[in-house]
């Protein structure tokens, strides 16, 4: 009788019941902060660089502060004192390793750099961008019209680049809607922050609607000087890189937007002329017409190397800086608790006949027609909703 507890004696069983699970939440609520984590939850980010890691997470805290100017105004003089004007003709150049943007605008007969702004974040390594959902921000050269200045969605102020372009679509890469926009999240676009992005998309607006049909974005792996191709020279990507050097040289020498063509499966460059435009849409040139003029037209026969081929031959992950790389990072996570026998037989069934009388509801009304009526309708079901919300939460 001892041994059964004390309880057990002058308590009936429904009681005991009682202390039993009134002990065991005491007992939760005491000990569950020191408790070990029921789950963790890995995330893998593929070809994250630290310095994009660090942008993002500043970004989230508030401390990235671009060196932009906030106010119309401010903006003006900022470009009076440079001696450019609103309405110039602009080139913007990327370059992903450095994760800067570069913002030219024509001042007499030659273009001088605005500014270089940071870019808060782009996705995948270096390389050109292969097919859709890659997550691979693209290489190459883009011409941007009035059209790609349309965007609507999320990024109101963003501009598509217009990937694939005509060079693209030769070697069958496939992608859309990849855009300079604000933000500090990308999917293979080039995410610039919104104040960052709103003075460049101000500025090439009014681009457009002055003396320049369109402008190009030269988008590089890297600043193409000979020392950074020369420690780039094993990647598969050299060959591809080669090209777009052409294109930076070319701008380098002259600061005017070079005259970009697509030969064979390759990017050809011609230097500015004077008096010429140079900044128009790409075009196919062939070898021996008299569009090639003064094209380089010396590598058009030779293919590009397809991927696979290319990386059939890649050296090792340690022996390679552009292969991919990938970040593991930990959260743990304590799993919820879950539902109750008592909360399921209660939430469960008044769930489902809420259900079942919003959709005999909603068949039983007929849309209104005019649009003071169709608001009163929206109105009226949201207060039916709401009210039977409430009625659950009881």
């Amino acid at each position: 009788m001892y041994r059964r507890g004390f309880a057990s004696i002058f308590l009936g069983p429904r009681a005991r019941h009682m202390i039993r699970a009134w002990t065991f939440a005491v007992l939760a609520l005491l000990v569950g902060p020191f408790a070990v984590p029921a789950a963790a939850l890995v995330i893998e980010l593929d070809d994250v660089a630290p310095d994009r890691v660090e942008r993002q997470r500043a970004f989230v805290r508030g401390t990235l502060q671009p060196p932009v100017a906030a106010e119309a105004s401010d903006l003006r003089a900022e470009l009076a004192a440079k001696g450019l004007v609103e309405g110039a003709p602009i080139l913007i150049r990327i370059f992903k390793a450095e994760s800067e943007l570069e913002l030219w605008m024509r001042k007499g007969n030659a273009y001088v750099l605005k500014a270089t702004y940071p870019i808060c974040h782009w996705t995948g390594t270096l390389g050109p961008k292969l097919r859709e959902g890659d997550k691979q921000s693209p290489e190459g050269f883009y011409t941007i019209g009035p059209r790609q200045m349309r965007h609507r969605g999320r990024w109101r102020d963003a501009f598509n680049l217009g990937f694939p372009n005509l060079h693209d679509k030769r070697l069958d890469r496939t992608g859309s809607y990849i855009l300079v926009h604000g933000g500090c999240s990308s999917t293979g676009c080039y995410a610039m922050t919104e104040p960052v992005q709103q003075v460049i998309y101000r500025l090439a607006a009014a681009a457009l609607r002055g003396r320049q049909p369109d402008f190009q974005v030269h988008v590089f792996p890297f600043r193409m000087t000979d020392a950074n191709m020369a420690a780039h020279a094993e990647s598969p990507w050299a060959d591809f890189w080669r090209d777009l050097k052409a294109g930076y040289d070319a701008f380098e020498a002259t600061r005017l937007p070079p005259r970009i063509g697509v030969c064979g499966q390759r990017y050809t460059v011609a230097r500015a002329a004077p008096g010429v435009r140079n900044d128009g849409p790409m075009t196919r040139v062939e070898p021996g017409t008299p569009s090639a003029a003064g094209f380089d037209t010396s590598r058009c026969g030779i293919p590009v190397v397809r991927p696979a081929e290319q990386m059939a031959d890649v050296p090792e992950a340690a022996g390679n800086p552009d292969t991919r790389m990938v970040a593991r990072v930990e959260r743990q996570e304590v799993a919820d608790a879950p539902p109750s026998r008592a909360e399921r037989r209660v939430t469960r069934p008044r769930t489902r006949a809420l259900g079942q009388q919003l959709r005999r509801a909603a068949q039983r009304q007929k849309r209104p027609r005019t649009r003071e009526a169709r608001r009163a309708h929206r109105e009226a079901m949201s207060k039916t909703y709401y009210r039977s919300l409430a009625g659950i939460s009881r």
